[in-house]
């Protein structure tokens, strides 16, 4: 398959996911309590800040039973990750975006920007763990249409926050 068709095929899955966010957000969706928002936002943040860092035992220890197991110890977890998911280690910066529940399943999204002002989206599936503390089930890199314009931050800020150095607004004398 070629780019195109690669990248094409992302960016329809991402929509897929990005429908599937706002039908979740619609009143009645299933929720979590702002706890476990806190908590799992704390989780998705602590586990990019180990892999930035090179802490690998840190950034394993986040990840759920299943992907421990099935990546064995935390040296070969941080080569995958470097490898598969570069972007969460080269970006310069990342943002929590609200997270939602899509099917059952609790997904935390990252905007990240990268280096070129590319931005892509990672899309954490988190897991409660039997003791309550959540972990990283699964992740996915999605291409985004955004780049990173505003002096660094990845989308535009609401108009009031666009004040220039001076206190004015663009646009205003």
């Amino acid at each position: 398959m070629s780019a195109t068709g690669v990248a094409a095929r992302a960016l329809a899955a991402l929509a897929a996911l990005v429908a599937s966010l706002a039908i979740a957000q619609a009143p009645g969706a299933e929720q979590l309590p702002p706890a476990d928002w806190l908590a799992i936002r704390s989780v998705v943040e602590d586990q990019r800040a180990a892999l930035v860092t090179g802490d690998a035992r840190r950034a394993f220890a986040y990840a759920s039973p299943a992907l421990r197991q099935r990546f064995g110890n935390a040296p070969t977890f941080l080569a995958m990750v470097r490898r598969s998911y570069s972007p969460l280690v080269e970006a310069r910066d990342a943002h929590l975006l609200e997270g939602a529940v899509v099917d059952g399943r609790v997904i935390q999204p990252m905007q990240l920007v990268m280096p070129d002002d590319t931005v892509v989206v990672a899309l954490y599936t988190m897991e409660r763990q039997r003791g309550g503390a959540w972990r990283v089930a699964a992740c996915m890199i999605a291409p985004s249409t955004l780049r990173a314009t505003w002096g660094g931050v990845m989308c535009p800020p609401k108009l009031d926050e666009r004040a220039s150095p001076g206190g004015r607004r663009p646009g205003t004398a």
